[in-house]
């Protein structure tokens, strides 16, 4: 059901300028709304920041993963962050946990097992905040713990930013829920303008939502990490393990195994690559609700379940293309995985591939949706062998320069912006 206007409740004294961009008109708000701990310099570096999530590590998704980078950026750069997420059966009770984390209750995803949504969980949070009221606050996914944060935010009268993190919209036609998607949208929109701004990953996205009502939309990018993800990870005994010598090629996904990723269209562009070439094998890193039944439809290939850290940068590196179909992203932090990797990506125009790829250069770039261009451009990659060589080196300098220490720099002066607005 969505929420109505005018049941909103509990939004202090309304709204704030609305953030655009890093850089624009402040408006200063009065030092006595703050508790004595918070009447600083606004020129002081160190903040009391707050990010709210459904999702963190070890948890392993996208958005899981760019949450932890920026935590663990701000506070090396002496920021002092705390961590609002849901409660899982292997965290500490609740009342006992990390003093840096709110832990709140939570409930187990349908179909992902592995994730939980995060009930409201305002209360705790505004016993914390009158203790401790947080410089400003970062709401990451669109729950109920998201929007009790939200309201708790304005009864504080703290600034608060939103991330446009997952496409729900775009993912209830792989449910079978396209009907709701209008629904979604209007949502979203809803919740995200409650906010005093939302950080998107891409300009398409920016437009796209602009288009869709959302307001005060800024671009925050994502960066890779070069020294894990690099082709010298390449591992002849991980390949040897997959039934391949050094010199045949390899066909990689890395994502989750669930239907909103388009597997079947990779999985047709490696069958057409593998009549060119019938010592191709396919690699898939990754789980999800589908890895069952592709298991059992697709026996021969290679399915390597979910991998981190330096196993993770080996399987990729240990590939030659990445197949990448889907059409759901808002970013797609694999994308630049496997180019700093030395892989050559096959994907769709959009997203991290459209800002990231150079066609013919670095990876193929399909027209958006157009499943049998995409298998098209998979099967030409085999019939020039010296040009894929070429590309994996290409791919590897394409990326090089995209590291996490400036999108943490980007998030801070937004978050600081926010704080001065």
């Amino acid at each position: 059901m969505l929420l109505r206007r005018s049941g909103d409740r509990d939004w202090g004294h309304g709204l704030r300028t609305l953030l655009e961009a890093p850089t624009g008109a402040e408006a200063s708000r009065p030092s006595a709304s703050r508790p004595a701990w918070g009447a600083r310099s606004l020129a002081d570096r160190r903040r009391q920041l707050c990010v709210v999530t459904d999702t963190y590590a070890p948890e392993i998704n996208g958005v899981a993963l760019t949450l932890g980078r920026l935590v663990d950026g701000l506070r090396a750069r002496g920021h002092a962050v705390l961590l609002v997420r849901p409660q899982h059966p292997d965290d500490p009770p609740i009342s006992g946990s990390d003093p840096a984390t709110i832990l709140v209750r939570g409930v187990p995803l349908p179909r992902y097992p592995g994730l939980r949504l995060g009930l409201p969980g305002g209360a705790a949070l505004r016993a914390r905040w009158a203790q401790e009221r947080p410089d400003a606050i970062y709401v990451a996914t669109e729950g109920p713990l998201g929007w009790s944060a939200i309201r708790a935010a304005h009864r504080f009268g703290v600034p608060v930013l939103s991330g446009f993190h997952t496409n729900f919209h775009g993912y209830a036609r792989h449910y079978r829920g396209g009907w709701l998607a209008p629904g979604v949208v209007r949502y979203l929109r809803w919740f995200h303008n409650r906010t005093d701004g939302t950080l998107v990953a891409t300009n398409d996205l920016r437009s796209q939502l602009h288009a869709h009502g959302f307001a005060n939309l800024s671009l925050l990018g994502r960066g890779v990490d070069g020294r894990l993800f690099t082709p010298e990870r390449r591992s002849p005994a991980l390949r040897r393990a997959w039934g391949v010598s050094d010199a045949e090629p390899v066909v990689i996904y890395v994502g989750r195994l669930a239907p909103e990723k388009n597997i079947d269209v990779a999985i047709a562009a490696y069958r057409a690559m593998q009549r060119q070439q019938p010592s191709l094998r396919f690699v898939l890193v990754g789980d999800g609700p589908l890895r069952a039944t592709l298991q059992q439809t697709h026996p021969d290939l290679v399915f390597c379940g979910a991998q981190t850290g330096e196993r993770l940068a080996a399987h990729y590196a240990s590939g030659d293309v990445f197949l990448f179909p889907s059409e759901t992203e808002t970013f797609g932090n694999v994308t630049l995985e496997a180019l700093a990797s030395g892989l050559v990506v096959v994907a769709y125009d959009y997203a991290a591939a459209r800002m990231h790829i150079e066609p013919d250069e670095t990876g193929t770039l399909v027209p958006f949706g157009e499943a049998d261009s995409f298998i098209g451009a998979a099967v030409a990659l085999l019939r020039l062998p010296e040009r894929l060589d070429r590309m994996r080196r290409r791919a590897r300098e394409s990326v090089a320069r995209l590291s996490w220490d400036r999108v943490v720099e980007r998030f801070e002066a937004l978050m600081v912006n926010a704080i001065e607005r």
